[in-house]
């Protein structure tokens, strides 16, 4: 009970108390940009903010908004009426799209200024040799490869939408991070992507953006969309943002920021200093050894708090996994069911339940941990030979400490190479946490993959297989400790 206190105590202080206004925005550079702006814009009206910024893509962040995780983010009008609310067939125009939000208990704001709508873009040397300039002429080449983000392929206004407009028949057709699909489309591997009307990539690269002849993108003017409790001060400091970028601006900034490599905080600042006169906003930028060294508590925790979880839950359950076979059989049947399921799909279902941050990712690394546990301590019991078993019951030994002074010990050498299996997985596992706020090895990797930036990737990577390693040498050290010394001879031999 002590163990089980403390993981609890462990568990609350990571969550700790929010910020009276909490941002969030998906994991690509614009919405980085907006939501540093939201930020900087509330904390001027005096209120507490906090940014969560890379939560992924658009169905994370409208959960957690209607959760309560969130208060506030940057959208698009058309993201919510053709994918988000795509069933509610909403009429055009912002009061009806006012009205479906309203039912929800949200409100938006007016449009930022800029259309950032969805298009389709090419090399530009490509596109030329085969003389493709709509999106119609893109049709008539069913034979090329096509690379989109995966929330393209499925939402019902990117490639389905692409489909019954123009009668798309190609047969490669691939789903891929955003940013590995322009590397793809760079190398060649890929003939067009799906692009955002403001996108510095189609500078960067030198793409044709294909016109839409048959206008089968709708408009997605940007506005941020919040709760309808938020701050009415909060609300207020929004509002002066409003009719204040255009296209050409969002265009420059996302530029600035991918192509010139300014970070997204001091882009943001000296939007709102030259647009609203608003004095500059603090951006400190931490070193790179101070910013591991953050991650690495944020890993250690999500690592150590699931790890200590899953040996309460897992090793008594693999115990009874090992003594009662045809109770093990659905015991490690149920185990084995959620290896199979993505993690991602796991932190998104768990979202409604626990929010965003380190608790939905602690959960589900907890669940991805009890596999290995369970599995090699009840193969430990099952091995040991019936005669040991049948000496101890002669010795006139109890079942409780027949398990403890007899059976466990025997079993420790399988039991602690399950546990350090589930140790070393749970680095990897842990670094998905960072789409969903929850920190650690994964934040740079995710920031890195955005902007292209190999060293950030590798800010991540790195310090996540050096942990690997590390677990993996501590745990073969505790052997010498927990594993009698007989069993240890034997595996010499």
């Amino acid at each position: 009970m002590r163990v089980a206190a403390l993981v609890a105590l462990a568990v609350l202080a990571g969550c700790g108390d929010r910020a009276q206004v909490v941002v969030g925005s998906k994991k690509f550079t614009e919405s980085v940009l907006l939501g540093n702006m939201a930020q900087q814009l509330i904390a001027a009206a005096g209120l507490e903010v906090e940014h969560r910024s890379e939560l992924g893509g658009t169905r994370i962040l409208w959960d957690a908004l209607v959760a309560g995780e969130i208060d506030l983010y940057a959208e698009y009008t058309g993201t919510i009426r053709r994918e988000i609310l795509a069933g509610e067939s909403i009429p055009e125009g912002d009061a009806a799209l006012a009205r479906a939000l309203a039912r929800r208990g949200l409100r938006m704001t007016g449009p930022i200024g800029f259309d950032d709508t969805y298009a389709v873009g090419m090399r530009e040397e490509t596109a030329a040799r085969l003389g493709i300039r709509t999106l119609s002429d893109l049709a008539r080449h069913p034979d090329l490869a096509l690379g989109f983000s995966h929330e393209f392929v499925d939402r019902e206004d990117g490639w389905r939408s692409l489909e019954s407009s123009y009668g798309m028949s190609h047969r490669d057709v691939r789903g891929l991070d955003h940013e590995v699909a322009y590397s793809a489309l760079e190398s060649g591997a890929i003939a067009a992507t799906d692009v955002y009307s403001t996108d510095s990539k189609i500078v960067e690269l030198r793409l044709r953006v294909l016109e839409d002849d048959r206008h089968s993108f709708s408009p997605y003017r940007a506005i941020y969309v919040y709760r309808a409790d938020l701050a009415p001060r909060a609300v207020a400091a929004l509002a002066r943002l409003e009719h204040h970028i255009d296209n050409r601006e969002m265009l420059a900034l996302n530029a600035r920021a991918d192509l010139d490599k300014v970070g997204e905080c001091q882009v943001a600042s000296d939007l709102l200093g030259a647009e609203l006169g608003m004095a500059r906003h603090p951006c400190q930028e931490l070193g790179v050894v101070a910013r591991i060294a953050d991650r690495t508590v944020e890993h250690l925790f999500l690592v150590g708090v699931s790890l200590l979880a899953a040996l309460l839950i897992g090793l008594p359950l693999g115990v009874v996994a090992g003594k009662r076979l045809h109770v093990g059989k659905v015991v490690l049947g149920a185990v084995g069911v959620v290896q199979t399921i993505p993690s991602l799909a796991l932190l998104v279902l768990f979202i409604p339940l626990l929010g965003i941050g380190a608790l939905p990712a602690m959960a589900a690394i907890f669940l991805y941990s009890l596999l290995p546990i369970v599995r090699n301590t009840a193969t430990g019991l099952t091995d040991i030979s019936p005669g040991l078993r049948e000496s101890a019951e002669a010795l006139g030994l109890p079942p409780g400490a027949r398990l403890r002074l007899v059976e466990l010990p025997m079993a420790s050498r399988a039991i602690l190479a399950g546990i350090k299996t589930s140790a070393v997985l749970n680095v990897g596992t842990a670094t998905i946490g960072a789409l969903i706020g929850a920190g650690g090895y994964g934040q740079p990797i995710l920031t890195g993959i955005r902007q292209g930036d190999h060293g950030l990737i590798l800010e991540g990577a790195l310090p996540a297989a050096a942990l690997a390693l590390l677990l993996d040498g501590l745990f073969s050290l505790a052997g010498r400790f927990v594993v009698p010394r007989g069993l240890r001879l034997e595996r010499a031999d």
